[in-house]
């Protein structure tokens, strides 16, 4: 009740209506851009190539809100801005030009978000043509050079154009532009996804007590992806008294707050990318060939073997980059020496080396809470589909960056309301 509270207090104040409106707007031209379909297609052969595409497919609808299967002009979406954004931030730790870049404030970051486009744009192309003349060949109605290359260049402008207006929303409307695409691509595949499964209670293919039964799994995932993505470890930290002239400062107490999922989704990503690697590499083959048979049987969800195995390496996979990515973001070194600067320290625990091992320890451990409820998350409709044969086009990647989008951009509309309010008061 609270957030619709808080939505309709935001919609009287006229300047955060006109950001929710542009807001609107803008996902309105993302989702008619999600159903302009790129020339010279066959759409009878796009149809029955990607019939029984599987987990490949639905990963890259994922992020695409279903503009891959259907083949339009936003079929590259957001994908290879965010590859570019995660190979920005790795090379930044193991590049000292980009790491100083990092350091210089707002001016650094402008750089790296224009080196982060130029590498976008590259990306995309390099992906336009794997798609074009590699998986989607067969359904062209024309092979020519011409047609290839203007199919090329519309995928290629479609993913700059969801970029540019990723960064309009980020600078004109409320919330984080390019998560809002990815998050209203999801939102735009639920109602698909109740249809299909009233269709298969209607059908006798499901019980209601497995409709039922869903939808408290359903209800329970999303409180704890809330619980989870809100959980933190705060760890106090003390201020010692300083006496500069005549006056006194420092003695305050406050918090390091140590989020249980500091990566994010990001490690499911990184886990899905790895394991469709071979199932990619599986659609140029022939599928009589002996490897397309092996890595059907022991690699793929829909093999006797292979849902086992990819079931473990999944978990494995996302455990390993969740603490790859959390060691990214968090360095308790640079914690503990700005602490220790600042003339602070954790009560009980002395400065220097010793908070350092103190907070790594405590990163470990909350970590590996993290790592666990991400595993379980992106197992565990896998699971309710095996046992109630529901048709879930809803995995648990989907719910985890739905909900979290949901509340970063609760949280920055919060923020504004209560700068206006603040400002209000002053005046």
């Amino acid at each position: 009740m609270n957030i619709f509270k808080t939505i309709v207090q935001a919609w009287k104040v006229v300047d955060i209506r006109k950001k929710m409106i542009f807001t609107l707007l803008m996902l309105l031209v993302f989702r008619i851009g999600a159903n302009i379909p790129v020339p010279f297609i066959d759409r009878g052969e796009l149809e029955q190539l990607l019939s029984g595409g599987g987990g490949l497919f639905q990963f890259f609808n994922l992020f695409s809100g279903g503009a891959f299967s259907n083949f339009t002009i936003f079929a590259l979406s957001i994908t290879p801005y965010i590859t570019a954004t995660i190979i920005l931030q790795l090379l930044t730790i193991a590049i000292p030009y980009l790491e100083a870049l990092a350091k210089e404030g707002t001016e650094g970051r402008k750089k790296i978000a224009q080196y982060t486009r130029y590498l976008t744009v590259i990306l995309a192309f390099i992906q336009a043509i794997g798609m074009t003349v590699g998986l989607f060949r067969p359904a062209l109605v024309y092979t020519d050079f011409f047609s290839l290359s203007v199919i090329v260049l519309v995928l290629t402008a479609g993913t700059s154009f969801l970029m540019w207006l990723g960064e309009q929303i980020n600078e004109y409307g409320i919330g984080n532009g390019i998560s809002l695409i990815i998050f209203g691509g999801i939102i735009a595949r639920a109602p698909v996804a109740v249809y299909n499964s009233l269709v298969q209670y209607r059908a006798g293919e499901v019980s209601l007590i497995s409709l039922i039964l869903f939808a408290v799994f359903a209800l329970a995932v999303v409180v704890g992806i809330v619980e989870v993505q809100q959980g933190q470890r705060r760890i106090p930290v003390q201020y010692a008294k300083r006496v500069v002239g005549r006056k006194m400062y420092g003695g305050q107490s406050t918090h390091i707050p140590i989020k249980v999922n500091q990566a994010g989704v990001i490690p499911v990503i990184f886990a899905l990318s790895i394991l469709q690697f071979p199932l990619t590499i599986q659609y140029f083959m022939s599928p009589t060939s002996g490897v397309s048979q092996w890595i059907t049987n022991w690699l793929s969800p829909a093999g006797t073997y292979g849902v086992w195995v990819y079931g473990a390496l999944n978990v494995i996979l996302i455990m390993f980059f969740t603490y790859f990515y959390t060691a990214v973001t968090f360095n308790p070194k640079e914690v503990s020496d700005n602490m220790r600067s600042n003339g602070g320290f954790v009560p009980g625990i002395r400065p220097g080396w010793a908070t350092t091992e103190y907070l790594n320890r405590v990163m470990t451990r909350i970590t590996f809470v993290g790592a666990v409820f991400l595993a379980l998350i992106a197992t565990l409709p896998t699971l309710i589909q095996g046992v109630t044969a529901l048709n879930i086009q809803f995995g648990g990647t989907s719910l985890l960056i739905a909900v979290g989008v949901g509340l970063d951009t609760m949280k920055q509309l919060e923020s504004q309301m209560i700068m206006r309010n603040y400002q209000g008061f002053l005046k």
